[in-house]
C-alpha cells in the first residue's frame, strides 16, 4: 500500500509539472500570434501646403511711332515711285489699340493705253487686337485690326494711245496729253493683319498685310484711276492690297500693374 501511494503520488507531481510546462508553451505561443498579428506604425505626415505669393506683371502703355521701310526705299530702285508713311499706335486696353497711318505718294502707271501719274496724300484710321499672349515682360504683338481710309489727290494724263479696232498699219504712236485733274478724293475700308517684335529696348520691327473694299472713288473725265494713293493699284475694280514693313520706336507714358494669382500646391502624403 505505501509503495502504491508512492507511484500515486509521483505520477501527480510529474503530471502537474507536465501540465504547467504545456500551460507554459501555450502561453508564448499565443504571445507570439498576437505580436505577430500587431500592426506596424505608420509614419504617415500630412499633407503640406505650399503657398505661393501673388506675382505682379506691369504693363506699359503709351505711344508708339514709326516709318514704313518700303516705301522709304522703293523710290531708290523704282524711278516711278516716291512716297513716304507714318504709323503710330497707342496702348488703350490690355488688347486694344488706335492706330493710325499718315503718308504722300507719288505713282506713274503705263497701262496699255495710257500713263498717267498720281499725287496726293491719305490718312488711315482705326483699331488693332493683340492676339499674342506675351510671356513675363515681353510685349510683341500679333494683331488683327480694321481701318477706315481717305486720299485727296491729283492725276495727270501723261499720254495715251487711240485704240485701233483694225491695225492693218499698225498702232498709232501715243498722243501726249499733259492733262492735270486735281481735286479727286477716295474712301476705302481695309483689313488688316500684322506683327511687331521687339529688338532693342523701346524699338520695334514689323510687318502687315492690308486687303481693301473701295467704298467712294471720284474719277476724272475719260479715264479710270489706275493708283490710289494710300490705296495702291485699283487693278480696274473696287479691291486692293497692301504690304508695310515698319520699324518703330514706343514712347512710354505710364504703366499698369496687374496682379497674378498664385497657384496653392499641396505636397502628397508620404508612408
Amino acid at each position: 500500500m505505501k509503495h502504491i501511494l508512492k507511484y500515486y503520488f509521483s505520477f501527480c507531481l510529474l503530471f502537474s509539472m507536465f501540465l504547467g510546462q504545456a500551460q507554459e508553451t501555450a502561453t508564448k505561443t499565443v504571445t507570439k500570434e498576437v505580436v505577430k498579428e500587431k500592426p506596424k506604425a505608420v509614419n504617415a505626415k500630412p499633407a503640406i501646403q505650399e503657398v505661393q505669393k501673388d506675382s505682379i506683371k506691369t504693363d506699359r502703355y503709351g505711344l508708339r511711332v514709326g516709318v514704313d521701310l518700303y516705301k522709304l526705299t522703293r523710290g531708290l530702285y523704282d524711278k516711278d515711285y516716291k512716297g513716304i508713311e507714318v504709323v503710330g499706335d497707342f496702348r488703350l486696353t490690355k488688347k486694344y489699340y488706335i492706330a493710325a497711318e499718315l503718308g504722300f505718294e507719288d505713282k506713274t502707271t503705263d497701262d496699255d493705253r495710257l500713263n498717267s501719274t498720281a499725287t496726293g496724300t491719305y490718312i488711315k484710321g482705326g483699331f488693332d487686337y493683340n492676339t499674342y499672349q506675351n510671356w513675363l515682360d515681353m510685349e510683341n504683338l500679333i494683331t488683327i485690326g480694321l481701318r477706315g481710309g481717305f486720299s485727296t489727290f491729283s492725276q495727270q494724263l501723261n499720254s495715251y494711245k487711240i485704240y485701233n479696232a483694225n491695225p492693218y498699219w499698225g498702232e498709232q504712236p501715243p498722243i501726249a496729253a499733259g492733262q492735270k485733274y486735281n481735286g479727286l478724293t477716295a474712301g476705302w475700308l481695309e483689313f488688316a493683319a500684322g506683327l511687331k517684335a521687339k529688338v532693342f529696348n523701346n524699338v520695334f520691327v514689323g510687318f502687315g498685310v492690308q486687303l481693301k473694299l473701295l467704298v467712294a472713288n471720284s474719277k476724272p473725265s475719260g479715264f479710270d484711276n489706275l493708283y490710289i494713293p494710300g490705296f495702291n493699284r485699283t487693278y480696274d475694280g473696287s479691291f486692293g492690297v497692301g504690304f508695310n514693313y515698319t520699324v518703330s520706336y514706343f514712347i512710354p507714358l505710364y504703366k499698369k500693374k496687374t496682379i497674378i494669382p498664385a497657384i496653392i500646391t499641396k505636397d502628397a502624403p508620404k508612408k
